[in-house]
């Protein structure tokens, strides 16, 4: 015999009255309500756990029930969602959780039904064992047998039976989605005992296929009494019927149907027909046909006319003209964004083509750089520039494919996608779509988004673009899709092929004083409620705040702290009662405190083994120093400051180019293996990885081995090889300006990076020395502080002739007056 567990709880829960509908507990039901009271305890529960006792009236006439006029056994629910529709009814889907018993109602509550209730569940240990697997296969049987009278009965229905082992879920199940009278349904609901409740639906189904077949046994001898003119006219209406269930038919359905919702979406669709292709209008005409079948309170009619508010909102054939005008876009473009020169031209070349060739298509265009610098906002002002509508899309910690592509319709709960849903805001088909953070897309086992934005962004697929929800074509072939990403390296490799990247460096110093003298003074001041007569900031204070209390690639962290320097004058103008306020230094550290951040810190003295290295991070460019120990020991190398395994690789590779040229610079050639060195990189807490680091380790390497110091004003970047060659490297525009705002004078670089020069700010160019090296000795010869050669002489006689007076001292052949004296000591005979 099985064991069973009965669980009892009391609970105090808001009350929704139901008409007509019973609720199961496992069971997730959709319906709507228009009784005052039944809205107020939802939104009682909303507020809270959202938890709600749901029973049916006794009588359906009856339109106030009292707590007389309703069952006592009813179902704790939880609700999953619930809309608020234009005629101020409720729509709501609930999950069932378990039946309860009403004991007492709260008298004290006005607005909605309180009650008390005894929540009970009773579990049968193993389902039942034995005697619940007869039962359940008793059941199925009889449900078989139900179901030949029953051709509406799907497929997935009997599979979900099947899979079905527990006695109570599948009586429920059974009982929710079979069409019993409501005494029935509210019958088996008060059952609590899984495996009597389960024997109550077998009996239950049994008299229904008894009255089943007597029905089927007088349609038989009535149809049989038909003659041969009335049987063709029934076979005409069947053939009608059948039409209309297929929407084959052009009229089977008019605006003269009683229930209003169903009359306006006929008008709707009736409105959209000289916009939508024949496939599209076809469909929509068979679901509005469908839901003229289906009882008002039945599931599936809420779940067609979830679907087919979504699909009327699609602005089918609905587009926005464009305002292709390049000066005008290009004036819009120079008065939102400073800088940005790159940019601003391929956003040009794209608006000029468009001009000339309106129906260009498959312009995907990816902004891609560090956060601050303007991305989204750039986007937005294109949009402004071209008169199209702008919608973002954030894609940020997206890992679910069914929130680009949508969910299935039939599933509980289920939604377009983002690109839909981001169409239907935009009310066009042809917007401007931002697709932020594309590089912060994940994945899991529900699918891959990156994979759903494929066909999104193939203007070859995205012409019929297929939503898992709306099953009809959408054309996005109008679209322009502009996406933003800080990097490249999670994008990917079948992704970014369809998109072309354009970089966005981060601000120089210059242009962050220009942006915000021209933008985020004005802005943050008239959004404190200041103008420009009641607030200055000098120059010197912008640069100061842009120099030592922020430390970014982009604007952002400065917006917030000159919104900072608004708040704190408008407090100081208040308390001192002045009119007007002009913020210099001396003020600006008054209101902001010290300085948040210091000059990038490098060695202020020539040193042995230590070398300034230039550095790329999401923030900007940055100085970082490189050190190296050498002591005695069995040749290990340690590698410490956090360190990723190309920078790792880097110092390996620059020992092995050190071997190679050992004896050339009289460095001890068994140093591997006798000398133990360590590599550091300050503040090992930040991860470091890149390949430019190569030159920098080789030249720290090299100077401790040789105890030659190297100069302290100098800086470099660049990867090395085996043989000793550089290698270019990227982010030269953030390096240079790293090493402009510490003061460096020289820069070593790559010798194939002198054409980046171009794209550096011109005041850095104006400020520093580049040096293109093409090997890592080049690099030693201009960063090592070689000893000055010395010159001993030694006196000797001079030779007197009849010609000549005093001979001058003899000069050996390999010394040239004119050129530098090579390295090392020379003896003068």
């Amino acid at each position: 015999m099985s064991k069973i567990t009965e669980k009892i709880e009391k609970l105090s829960l808001p009350v929704v009255v139901t008409r007509g509908l019973i609720v199961f507990p496992e069971i997730n039901v959709g319906f709507e309500m228009n009784r005052s009271k039944s809205q107020k305890a939802v939104e009682y529960a909303e507020k809270n756990d959202r938890i709600i006792m749901i029973v049916s009236q006794i009588k359906m006439e009856t339109d106030d029930p009292s707590p007389k006029d309703i069952y006592k056994i009813g179902t704790i629910a939880k609700i999953k969602q619930s809309v608020k529709l234009a005629d101020n009814n409720y729509r709501i889907i609930v999950e069932g959780l378990s039946r309860a018993e009403i004991i007492s109602f709260d008298d004290y509550i006005k607005d909605y039904i309180s009650c008390e209730v005894l929540k009970k569940e009773i579990h049968l240990q193993n389902n039942g064992g034995i005697k619940g697997e007869a039962a359940i296969s008793e059941t199925m049987k009889v449900f078989e047998k139900y179901g030949r009278f029953i051709p509406k009965l799907s497929n997935e229905i009997m599979t979900v039976l099947y899979s079905i082992k527990n006695p109570g879920i599948l009586a429920d199940f059974i009982a929710a989605n079979i069409y019993f009278k409501l005494e029935r349904k509210q019958e088996l609901l008060e059952e609590f005992d899984p495996l009597k409740r389960l024997e109550k639906l077998s009996v239950i189904l049994e008299k229904e296929i008894e009255m089943l077949e007597i029905e089927e046994q007088i349609h038989k001898r009535v149809r049989g009494q038909i003659d041969k003119h009335q049987r063709d006219y029934f076979l005409r209406e069947q053939l009608k019927a059948l039409k209309n269930e297929l929407g084959e038919d052009e009229n089977n359905f008019n605006v003269n149907n009683q229930d209003e919702d169903i009359n306006e979406y006929i008008k709707k669709l009736e409105n959209l027909k000289k916009n939508l292709s024949k496939n599209i209008y076809d469909k929509l005409k068979k679901e509005v046909v469908k839901l003229q079948k289906q009882s008002p309170s039945s599931p599936e009619s809420s779940v067609i006319k979830n679907y087919l508010d979504i699909c009327f909102e699609i602005p089918w054939n609905i587009k926005t003209k464009d305002h292709i005008d390049i000066n005008a876009a290009e004036k819009i473009l120079n008065d939102d964004h400073d800088g940005l020169f790159k940019v601003k031209e391929r956003i040009l070349e794209f608006i000029a083509v468009k001009q000339l060739k309106p129906e260009l298509k498959g312009q995907i265009l990816c902004f891609v750089g560090p956060p601050g610098v303007g991305k989204t906002s750039v986007a937005s002002s294109i949009a402004k520039a071209i008169g199209r509508k702008y919608v973002r899309v954030a894609l940020g910690g997206v890992r679910d494919e069914a929130d680009i592509r949508g969910h299935r319709k039939t599933y509980i709960g289920s939604m377009p996608g983002r690109i839909i849903n981001a169409v239907n805001e935009a009310k066009s088909l042809n917007p401007l779509l931002l697709l932020d953070e594309v590089d912060k897309l994940t994945r899991d086992a529900h699918g891959d988004p990156s994979s759903a934005l494929l066909e999104v962004l193939d203007s070859e697929q995205n012409k019929s673009f297929r939503d898992h929800f709306v099953e009809l074509p959408v054309d996005l072939s109008d679209c322009m899709f502009i996406a933003t990403a800080n990097t490249t390296e999670t994008i990917p490799r079948a992704l970014l092929d369809r998109m072309e990247i354009i970089q966005i460096t981060s601000y120089t110093r210059n242009e962050k004083h220009k942006i915000a003298v021209n933008h985020l003074v004005y802005k943050q001041a008239r959004k404190h409620g200041l103008n420009k007569k009641t607030f200055k900031i000098t120059n010197d204070a912008l640069y100061e705040m842009i120099d030592y209390y922020t430390r970014e690639a982009g604007v952002r962290n400065l917006e917030r702290e000159i919104a900072n320097v608004c708040r704190k004058s408008v407090k100081k103008m208040l308390r001192e009662g002045k009119k007007s306020i002009t913020v210099d230094i001396a003020v600006l550290t008054e209101l902001l405190g010290h300085r948040k951040y210091k000059d990038d810190s490098y060695s202020k003295e020539e040193e042995v083994g230590v070398v300034n290295g230039l550095a790329w991070t999401a923030m900007g460019g940055e100085i970082l120093q490189v050190e190296v120990a050498i002591s005695d020991g069995t040749g290990k190398i340690e590698l410490t400051g956090s360190l990723g395994d190309v920078m790792k690789e880097s110092a390996r590779t620059a020992i092995s180019f050190i071997r190679t040229i050992a004896k050339k610079y009289n460095i001890d050639s068994d140093f591997y293996k006798n000398k133990d060195i360590h590599i550091h990189f300050p503040e090992g807490a930040i991860p470091k990885d890149g390949p430019s680091a190569g030159i920098t380790v080789a030249t720290a390497i090299f100077s401790q081995l040789t105890g030659y110091p190297v100069k302290r004003d100098i800086a470099m970047t660049g990867e090395i090889t085996l043989r000793g060659r550089v290698l270019p490297i990227g982010g030269l525009k953030e390096k240079t300006v790293a090493a402009f705002r510490s003061k460096i004078k020289d820069v070593i670089l790559p010798d194939d990076n002198i054409p980046d020069l171009e794209d550096i700010d011109d005041i850095v160019r104006e400020n520093l020395n580049f040096i293109p090296v093409k090997n890592a000795e080049k690099v030693f010869e201009n960063a090592i502080v070689f000893p000055k050669p010395v010159i001993e002489c030694k006196e000797i006689e001079p030779k007197i002739d009849l010609y000549s007076s005093i001979m001058p001292p003899v000069i050996p052949d390999n010394i040239d007056n004119t050129n530098t004296i090579p390295q090392g000591v020379y003896n003068v005979k």
